[in-house]
């Protein structure tokens, strides 16, 4: 809560007068906790995973001659059901995890500093701040999720997440409890490290999950914005990831490519790819992704 009563008051104590930004930033959250504006999240998770893959979707069933070329596994086709089935355990799980862990976290965030008071922070500060997010997350991240595929950690936790060997968007988030709770430990060390404003906050768990859901929506879309940004992996990257399967010692990284280039653990990816755009160059592209269906010829190719 604002310890203004008054924007006059806030601009006395400012030394200046509010931006646009600001005024309506007072204006929604001066008489609201930092508790309720935290609890925001939980709104805007249910929102994003209920609405963002239904872009996708909609795709899917109502454009698919069209997106056809751009499917990454064309041969794999889900009904409705599935779908339907894959949302309604998303959120079981945001039910009985998700939001009580939102609920139940608000200490924390409290202790590391993330503020809801005025100046807000300017978009050069929220950029900044956000890409160091995106970076601690896909370094913690790798690591972990390393660790998930080991014996143990693939067949007591991580398993349930490779149902999927074809991902859609709504499967993002599908996981094991254990695996969600775990995987919001990268998430939030960003912020307890370079703690900011909590419209910053707000702005890293929505762009974080939609990340995860354009990753494994299935499409690698040349129109998503998305590809200019330098190293980024995107579905066609994680989408080999869950086409090898449990045994995968690939592509373990959330958002960049470059730990599993420093690793050593993109090399089943690159050479399947090279091998495919060979396969693209000697036999010409017949309506199939990289000239050859991706799910059938190129299943030799696997590579951990």
């Amino acid at each position: 809560m604002l310890p203004y009563t008054s924007i006059h008051e806030a601009e006395a104590a400012l030394g200046r007068g509010l931006t646009a930004a600001e005024a309506l930033w007072f204006n929604y959250s001066a008489n609201k906790s930092d508790y309720f504006l935290y609890c925001h999240n939980i709104i805007f998770l249910f929102l994003i995973f209920s609405l963002v893959p239904l872009y996708y979707l909609i795709l899917e069933f109502f454009f698919r001659n069209s997106v056809q070329p751009y499917k990454i596994q064309p041969k794999v086709k889900l009904s409705l059901s599935d779908y339907f089935n894959c949302y309604k355990s998303v959120m079981r799980m945001f039910v009985i995890v998700v939001g009580p862990l939102q609920l139940l976290s608000y200490p924390s965030i409290k202790m590391i500093g993330i503020r809801t008071s005025l100046p807000l922070p300017s978009v050069w500060e929220i950029l900044a701040q956000l890409t160091m997010y995106f970076m601690i997350e896909d370094y913690t991240n790798y690591w972990i999720h390393r660790f998930l595929h080991c014996k143990w950690g693939y067949e007591k936790i991580h398993k349930v997440h490779h149902e999927y060997t074809a991902p859609i968007g709504f499967a993002a988030p599908y996981a094991h409890w254990a695996e969600v709770l775990i995987l919001g430990i990268p998430a939030f060390l960003g912020p307890s490290l370079v703690p900011g404003h909590m419209i910053t906050f707000w702005l890293w768990i929505a762009l974080r999950q939609i990340e995860a859901i354009e990753t494994h929506s299935g499409y690698d879309l040349p129109w998503t914005p998305t590809k200019y940004i330098p190293f980024y992996g995107g579905s066609d990257y994680h989408d080999y990831h869950h086409y090898v399967g449990g045994l995968s010692q690939s592509n373990f990284a959330s958002v960049f490519t470059y730990c599993d280039y420093i690793y050593g653990t993109d090399k089943g990816y690159r050479y399947q790819k090279k091998v495919l755009q060979q396969l693209r160059d000697g036999l010409g592209n017949d309506g199939d992704q990289y000239g050859v269906p991706f799910d059938t010829s190129s299943e030799s190719l696997k590579v951990d």
